[in-house]
């Protein structure tokens, strides 16, 4: 399917989600993995979507690019 490789990520998280996170990774890692490349897949796709637009929309892109790096389209 796709070429893989292992990625550290360190994040900060608040104590609650941060304790989930740590569960799910115990139980079951494959998921956390799925949702960071949801996560990162969905972010490209928006960004060349807003490149291909040709940035008509600036307010977007501020949002986009500001935090998390996931707009609220």
């Amino acid at each position: 399917m796709w070429n893989t490789r292992s990625v550290q990520l360190d994040v900060r998280l608040p104590n609650d989600l941060a304790a989930e996170a740590e569960e799910v990774q115990r139980s079951d890692p494959d998921f956390l993995s799925r949702v960071v490349q949801y996560g990162l897949t969905r972010r490209s796709i928006y960004r060349r979507l807003r490149e291909a637009e040709g940035g008509h929309n600036r307010s977007l892109s501020h949002s986009a690019d500001s935090g998390t790096g996931f707009a609220h389209p």
